[in-house]
C-alpha cells in the first residue's frame, strides 16, 4: 500500500479554548494512540489535504518534529457546517502487528450478463480487511468478466493472498440484475407496451373483460 508524510508539531497545552485557536490559525489538532504514550499534535490543515481528498487509502508516516511513526487515520471529525476539520485521530501501527482497515474494490472487466444487457450493481465500494501493513493493497481487484445476469459475487468468493476479509461472507460486492432491456430481448413485453396492447384491444371490442388476476 502505498505511503504518505504529514509533518505536525507537539501540542504546548490541550483544551477547548486552545484547540479552537488552533482552528483559527488553520491547525488541526490530532491525536496519536496505540503507542507507549499518546501523543498530541497539530497538523496544518494542507498537510491533511492528501488523505482526505482522495478515494484511495494511505498508509501515514506522521513526522513529529523529526521522530516519525507509522500510522494509519483512524477518525475524522467535521465542523457540522463549515469546511473545517475539528479533530483528527491516528493509530500507531508495527511491522508484527495486523491492522484493520478499510480498501476501496475496483471492478476489472466487462461482465457477460452486461453485454447480454443487465445492468451492473456495485454493492461494496470498499471492503473490511485484516492483515499486515507491508501486505496491504491499494485496491481489492475483483474480475467480473464471467458475472452473468442474476449471479453475483459474494464476499466469501473472495481470495487474496496474506488477507483477512472482516465482513460478512454472504454480503454481496457486486451482481448483475436484470434490466428493462433484457428483459426485452428475451421476449418479455415491459409493462407499458403490456398495458397499451390490452388497451388497444378493449377499443377494438375484441376484449372487454379484464383477465382474472392470478395470485
Amino acid at each position: 500500500m502505498k505511503s504518505v508524510v504529514i509533518k505536525g508539531q507537539k501540542r504546548e497545552s490541550l483544551g477547548k479554548k486552545e484547540a479552537k485557536k488552533l482552528r483559527s490559525q488553520e491547525l488541526v489538532p490530532a491525536v496519536l494512540y496505540g503507542g507507549e504514550e499518546v501523543v498530541h499534535f497539530t497538523v496544518p490543515f494542507s498537510e491533511l489535504r492528501k488523505l482526505i481528498y482522495t478515494p484511495d487509502v494511505y498508509l501515514v508516516d506522521i513526522d513529529i518534529e523529526g521522530k516519525t511513526y507509522k500510522a494509519i487515520m483512524q477518525d475524522i471529525q467535521w465542523h457540522p457546517v463549515e469546511e473545517v476539520i475539528l479533530h483528527v485521530d491516528f493509530m500507531k501501527i508495527g511491522d508484527e502487528k495486523p491492522i484493520k482497515i478499510s480498501i476501496p474494490v475496483k471492478l476489472n472487466g466487462l461482465a457477460r450478463g452486461v453485454k447480454a444487457g443487465g445492468k451492473l450493481k456495485k454493492n461494496l465500494r470498499v471492503l473490511k480487511v485484516k492483515a499486515l501493513a507491508e501486505n496491504l493493497p491499494d485496491v481489492i481487484n475483483v474480475d467480473i468478466a464471467k458475472l452473468g445476469i442474476g449471479q453475483s459475487i459474494k464476499v466469501a468468493d473472495l481470495k487474496v493472498e496474506n488477507i483477512e476479509f472482516l465482513d460478512s461472507k454472504s454480503n454481496m460486492v457486486v451482481s448483475v440484475i436484470t434490466s428493462r432491456a433484457a428483459k426485452s430481448a428475451m421476449g418479455a413485453l415491459p409493462e407499458d407496451e403490456e398495458e397499451e396492447t390490452a388497451e388497444g384491444e378493449a377499443e377494438g371490442g375484441e376484449a372487454t373483460e379484464a383477465p382474472a388476476s392470478e395470485e
